[in-house]
């Protein structure tokens, strides 16, 4: 077994962004134009801030199929959108905890 050494203060990780990637259920998912291509969401990015709160935008495919441009969306309103974000970041908040280190 490899031995562990304890990071002195100046060597500690220096966290700067965490952010997850959440599949939107397609009950939820709406429609968006940019660039006049439309575009159905599909993704949120959820961003955890360093006050502590969280930051999300939405991303996803042009309607009418290919790649098209990687842009990003408003999250409108919605509580049933705010609680699967808060839903997500607990969640993933959890999985970091439990982390097995590096494979």
């Amino acid at each position: 077994m490899g031995t562990m050494t304890v990071m002195d203060s100046d060597m500690r990780a220096e966290v700067t962004a965490l952010a997850i990637n959440v599949t939107i259920p397609e009950a939820l998912r709406w429609t968006g134009t940019r660039r006049g291509q439309t575009f159905t969401l599909t993704t949120l990015n959820v961003r955890l801030l360093a006050d502590g709160h969280l930051a999300v935008k939405a991303y996803g495919r042009p309607v009418g199929g290919g790649r098209g441009a990687y842009v990003s969306f408003p999250v409108p309103e919605n509580p049933t959108l705010a609680d699967l974000v808060a839903e997500a970041a607990t969640r993933a908040g959890s999985l970091w905890a439990a982390h097995r280190g590096l494979r």
